[in-house]
């Protein structure tokens, strides 16, 4: 059967938009159990502590006393495909660096991860300085087909953890595509802000907002963006994280 023409936007918006989320399973690390939780000890910790985009691991603080922005989240946080300095959290740490806040940015993204993999990491990103969190996980749940109470639930207990150690956590949406079924999209999508309101938690509420569909801003995967991509990335975050900085 045809497809009407002047469907056929919405079709072909619908498809890229599958194409595109299910290419972020295709750089994902074999998991154990726990619905992809990440074994800790298994885990490249040199790459996420005391190490902001850019710096070298271990390096010391010459400021000794900057606060710590912490960014967990999966390959659109890793910054799969692109040069590190061109992850949002590296540009983050540019542009504060070139706007006078003395902030450190930690990327803690890697590639493949679910809220599971995020919750059994947190009691390990804990042992560091954090005052503000920014989650973002949950893109591999939903294209796993993880039930969203599940999802939600693990988020949570990030959430929590976070809070408990008195950062403000900053809450980054994500969304998918109706091709997954219109009953899974609605309880998937509402986890976020439902989440969010909560906690009275900073919102973002799509952090790919301005980005899906559009292939000239993402790698040929269809969802990872490109460096270009990633600067788009970056002034969605900002909107909701600049309140929150202390003024230089």
């Amino acid at each position: 059967m045809r497809t009407p023409a002047r469907h056929v936007p919405r079709v072909l918006a619908a498809t890229l938009a599958t194409l595109a989320l299910s290419a972020l399973c295709a750089c994902e690390r074999p998991k154990p159990s726990q619905e992809g939780a990440q074994a800790p000890d298994a885990m490249p910790r040199e790459a996420l502590i005391d190490s902001a985009p850019g710096a070298a691991p271990g390096a010391p603080d010459p400021a000794g006393e900057r606060p710590v922005i912490v960014c967990l989240g999966d390959s659109l946080t890793a910054g799969h495909g692109v040069a590190e300095a061109e992850s949002w959290p590296a540009l983050l740490q540019a542009r504060l660096d070139a706007r006078g806040y003395r902030y450190k940015v930690v990327n803690a993204g890697i590639s493949g991860d679910t809220s599971a993999g995020g919750r059994a990491r947190m009691d390990w990103l804990l042992r560091q300085r954090i005052d503000i969190l920014i989650v973002e996980l949950g893109a591999n749940d939903g294209l796993r087909g993880i039930d969203p109470t599940t999802t939600q639930d693990n988020l949570d207990a990030i959430i929590q953890k976070g809070i408990g150690v008195g950062a403000t956590v900053v809450l980054a949406g994500m969304q998918m595509p109706l091709n997954y079924g219109a009953d899974f999209k609605r309880r998937y999508d509402a986890v976020f802000p439902a989440l969010a309101r909560r906690h009275g938690l900073p919102f973002i509420p799509f952090l790919l907002e301005g980005l899906a569909g559009r292939r000239e801003l993402n790698l040929p995967d269809g969802i990872h963006p490109t460096g270009e991509g990633y600067t788009i990335v970056l002034e969605t975050v900002w909107k909701t994280l600049a309140p929150l900085l202390l003024k230089p």
